[in-house]
Order: structure tokens, then sequence, then C-alpha cells
């Protein structure tokens, strides 16, 4: 019963339509049954006026609204005495809205499941007390007291001895996941079975989930591109159902076959159905961890004729091996390592980062860093010991030191070039290794109609050049500043434009192609917040997912307005002999609303194209596992 009345609270117009309609089939068998015209026929000309009103106001806006027809039909059956009919147009018009909002709801579950997740409360330890607090205060350095089956409310490292944790919001791990003291933990994560202590190392601004919940809520609040797809339509589906309606009086001189001919043109499929299939298909890709800023993404997505990547931590795995260290000077090894080490905390690039982990796993302490700076794409220049450090690039050191020698590479590696106190000091060597997913990956965007697919990076020629040719891409942009990029990009004539990359220097190339996406498991909040499209998961598959989605999503739309639209024009010719009074159309039209909507919440499923996306995926972990195993088998041979 609360449900009823909240319902009704909500949406009073659709109560008091309903109302109108009780009292008016009550009155009809009592003596005042002469005054049921002028119930119903008053309140649907009061709507009629209201809706009249808003339309000349959008009018004015130069918003062409579909309401019209529904205007039209109102006036037009309480013109000719349809007094009934004229109250169940009403009340599709006053129903819309809630019928809309359960079918976006319907569709947007996904959506909002990640927001209704979000924790709010933290168990903090003050001493030997507890206490609950907003997650926002929550500190960097708080004891958090996590209990079972509570979410972690903040990122942090584990203080109790180990804790298993369900991951599968963040990282699409459906195992619960152990962890050990000193492991670092998400937010988001739902803890196990017993209680565990953490120390907060973020904010909850900063922390993982909240982040994840911010483009969710940035996804929520856009508006549904469909709006403009629908536009394309109105005007002719209107000027043809008006058309029609004025035949069938000028064919039969009645009045009323227009009144019959115009209630069964209903403008749902264009007004609800196709924004309610593009809400599906972003939750459909929330489910699979693509989380999409805007619905506008889908209709793009459907349309992109040309895939742009990033290599290093896109295409390769961006967690490279050090293979050797080649010295030119009086350094030992470690004493490079070091150097270099403390030179690279300067560099938020996915190389720096990994190449720090590799030192650091050869127990290597760093030297004092006194001043640090990072030239985008090119390298770091630090003092380092009190000792001047160049690190990158060979063109970067060779203009400060002499002596440069390029080192010998076998295909792909990449070298990182060392200058200390002008003179050259040696090169690292390293191996990022392709993405065992990214040849299948681009193979399915083919099958997906991607015309044209290129790599656009800041690496050198012959380490982008090999990764390039090892997963099955033939054109590369090597050794490219950030704007160096972003002028391909422009200059590119297939259109649209799709950018996939994770790095701080691939943000402004995601925020001009028509579509950027960024690989957000590992990618940085520079990188996703300039993307339209955040993958949560670390799997490049990802970006044929979405593409697959988009393409279904934006075909189910036009499939739900084409096929309201083809049973409306059906209705009225069949209006147009007579044969279908104006109250019968006026019901069969909410059934033409209803099949449109169910035809639009197919979006929800996946689709043939996506299934043989997730076909490749489980075809190329089979293949990883063997190639695996026999990489074992020679080992021990």
């Amino acid at each position: 019963m609360r449900r009823v009345v909240g319902f009704f609270v909500r949406y009073p117009l659709v109560g008091i339509t309903l109302g109108v309609g009780v009292v008016g089939l009550i009155l009809l068998a009592t003596p005042l049954s002469a005054v049921v015209p002028w119930l119903v026929g008053g309140f649907a000309a009061l709507v009629a006026l209201r809706e009249g009103i808003s339309m000349l106001r959008s009018l004015l806006r130069r918003e062409f609204g579909l309401d019209l027809l529904a205007l039209v039909a109102i006036v037009s059956t309480i013109a000719v005495g349809e007094y009934w009919a004229a109250l169940i147009v009403v009340l599709m018009l006053t129903g819309g809205e809630a019928l809309e909002d359960f079918a976006a709801g319907r569709a947007n579950r996904e959506l909002t499941a990640l927001l209704d997740r979000s924790p709010q409360i933290a168990h903090r330890i003050d001493g030997d007390s507890l206490v609950d607090v907003a997650v926002d205060d929550v500190r960097v350095g708080d004891r958090i007291l996590v209990r079972p089956s509570e979410v972690i409310p903040v990122d942090g490292v584990l203080i109790s001895a180990s804790g298993a944790f369900d991951e599968s919001s963040i990282t699409g791990e459906s195992l619960p996941v152990d962890r050990q003291r000193g492991e670092a933990v998400s937010s988001g994560a739902v803890n196990g079975a017993g209680m565990v202590e953490i120390e907060a190392t973020t904010l909850a601004a900063d922390s993982q989930y909240q982040r994840i919940v911010a483009l969710v809520r940035e996804a929520n609040a856009s508006t549904a591109p469909l709006v403009r797809l629908a536009d394309r339509y109105a005007v002719p589906f209107t000027i043809v159902s008006l058309g029609l309606a004025a035949l069938g009086w000028a064919i039969s001189g009645d009045p009323v076959r227009f009144a019959e001919v115009l209630v069964v043109a209903t403008p749902c499929p264009l007004l609800i159905a196709a924004p309610v299939a593009f809400m599906g298909g972003m939750g459909r890709a929330a489910k699979e961890g693509i989380v999409m800023k805007s619905a506008g993404s889908l209709e793009t997505l459907a349309r992109v004729r040309t895939a742009v990547f990033d290599k290093t931590g896109t295409l390769t795995s961006g967690m490279p091996e050090l293979v050797r260290v080649e010295l030119a000077g009086e350094l030992s090894e470690r004493e490079l390592l070091g150097l270099v080490g403390a030179a690279e905390r300067a560099s938020s690039h996915v190389l720096a980062q990994a190449l720090r982990a590799a030192i650091a796993a050869r127990g290597i302490v760093e030297p004092p860093v006194g001043e640090a700076e990072e030239v985008a794409t090119t390298g770091v220049r630090a003092i380092v010991d009190g000792r001047t450090v160049l690190v990158g690039k060979p063109a970067f050191v060779a203009e400060s030191v002499e002596g440069l020698e390029r080192a010998t590479l076998e295909p792909g590696e990449a070298a990182v070039y060392v200058g200390v106190d002008g003179a050259f000091a040696g090169a690292v060597i390293l191996r990022d290794r392709p993405r065992p997913e990214a040849r299948e990956t681009l193979a399915a965007l083919s099958a997906l109609g991607i015309q044209r697919t290129l790599v656009v990076t800041g690496d050198v020629s012959d380490t982008a050049e090999s990764i390039a040719a090892e997963v099955g891409i033939a054109e590369v942009h090597a050794e490219c500043r950030p704007e160096d990029k972003v002028r391909i990009l422009r200059e590119l004539p297939e259109r649209p434009v799709m950018m996939t990359g994770d790095g701080v220097n691939d943000a402004p190339v995601l925020a001009v192609a028509e579509v950027g996406i960024a690989l957000g498991a590992r990618g940085t909040t520079v990188a996703s917040e300039s993307a339209d499209i955040v993958l949560l998961l670390d799997d490049l598959h990802g970006v044929a997912r979405a593409v697959a989605i988009g393409q279904r999503t934006v075909s189910i739309a036009l499939q739900s307005i084409w096929i309201g639209i083809a049973i409306s024009i059906g209705l009225m010719l069949f209006a147009l002999t007579g044969s279908l009074p104006a109250i019968v159309g006026a019901g069969l039209q909410e059934v033409v609303d209803l099949v449109a909507i169910l035809a639009a919440l197919r979006a929800l499923r996946p689709g043939r194209r996506e299934k043989s996306v997730a076909q490749e995926h489980v075809r190329a972990g089979v293949s990883d596992t063997r190639a695996m195993e026999g990489a074992a088998q020679g080992s021990h041979e």
C-alpha cells in the first residue's frame, strides 16, 4: 500500500486521471450520467491546455516536441465527443513519465547498484575505542576496522595477518582474493568471514572505488543522445500522422475519422523506447566493467571507423622486465640502478613505475633526490645525491652528455639511457611483452567493422614497430610528443576515431578523440577524467566489447523506433477504414508503447557480436595456458 501511495505522490497527474475515470464510470450508473462528458472532457481539456502552454514554450526555445501528436489527439477526440478516448490519451501522456522511469530504472540498475554499494561509514580505531565516522572524515594513517561482509571504505594496507576479499566489483575476479599483512587492499572490495584491520593510505575521495562511483554519477547525469536520434524521425512521423488523419477525414467526410486515426499515432517509441535502449546499453556495459560517462559514447562507438592505441601499458602489459644493464662508465650496476630508480621517482610513466619496482626487487636502496623534473614523453632530469642525472630516450640524454652509444636491442626490447654529470653512464634494457589478449582484440575490432588501426606512441621506432607487428598492427607513429599525438588524431580522415590509452601523456589525445577509452584498472586519474569510457578491468578485450555493445544498442534503439512507427502506421491505415473506434484505438496505442519498450530492454542482454568477442577471450585464455604449459615443459627438459 505504501508503494502505491508513493507512486501517486510522485506522479499526481496519473492518480488524478485515474480518479476522474473511476468517478466518471460511477456517475454513468446514476441519474448524474449527463455530467460525465463535462467531467471527463473538461479534465482532458485542462490537460491539453497545460500541454499546449508547455509546447509553446518549447517552440520559443526552438525545440520541436512529439507531444504535438498527443495534444492534437486530445483536442480532436474532445471536439468529436470521444471523451473516453481523450482520457486514455491523457493517461498515456501523464503516465509516460512513470513508464519511462520504470523502464530506465530496469535498464540502469547495473549503474545504480555500484552507487548503492558505496560505503558511507568507517569504523575508526581511536586507541582502545571504536568510533563510527563518515567515510569522508577518514585521514591517511587512520586504522580502520572492517567487519565481515562489509565494504572496505578507503584504499589501504592490511594490518591483520591475513584476509580474504571479494574484489569482483573492481577487478572482475569472481573468486575471493587472499591478502597478507602489508599488502594493499582496495576500497569497494567486500571483506570475507573475519574481521580485519587496515591502515588508510588515501582519502576517500582519492580511493579506487570512489573514483569509480564518481564516473558512474557522471554517467547517470548524462543525457541520452537518442533525443538527437529520435528527433530525426519526429517531424516526418508527425507530418505522416497528421496527413493520414486528414486523409481519413477527407475520404469519409466525418471529423470522427480524423480523431480515430490520430489516437493510434503514438510518439512513445521516439520519446521513451530509444532512450531506454541507451540506458540499457550503459547498464550492460557497466556489468562488463565498462563505465560510459555519457550515453553519447554509445552512439559514437557504433560508428567508429578508426582505432588508435598507445603502446606502453595499453598494447603491452605495462610491467616490463629488467633484462640487463649495459655499463659505459665507472659506476657499478647497483650504483647506476640506484641513481636511475631515484630519478624515476619524478616520472608518472608506466615504465618508470615498473623500473623502480624491478630495482627495489634487487634490494637496491635509492639515494636521496634533490630537484627533479620530468620532460613529457622524453625523460627525467634530477639531482641525486649531489649528481646531475638524466634518464630517458637517447636524444634527450645526448643533448646534455657526451659519448652516448645506442644499445643493441632484440625485437621487443626498449632501452632507457642514463647520463651522470655530463657523461654517458650506460643503458638499462627492458622487455615489455604484448598483452596476451591484444591480437584477439584487434581481430575482433576488425570483425566489428573498424577500417583502420594504428599505434601512436612516444616510444622509439624499433620497439614500437616490434610490438605492433606482434599484435597485428601495420601502421605505427613512434617518438611522438603529446602535441604530435593530438595532431595525428586530428588529421585522420576515417572518422569517428577511438583512442585507447592509460597514462598521463594520453590525457590530451583521449580528450581530442571522438571516443576516448582509458584502461582505468591501472590507468591514471588524469587519463580516466579525460576519457569518455573507463575500463575498470585490466583487460583489452573491453575495447572490443564496448564497440560491440555500442553497435547493438544503437541497432536495438533504431529497431524499437521502427517497430513502434510501423505498428502505429499499420493501425492508422486500419483506422482509415472506419473499423477502429477511437476508444479501442487509444487502448491499442498503450499496447504499442509497451511493445516498443520491451523491444528496447533487449539492450540489457548480450548480443551475438558481444558473445563472439567473449568466445575470442576464452580461446585466447586457452591459447595462453597452452603456451605457458609448453614453456614449462621446455624448461623441465
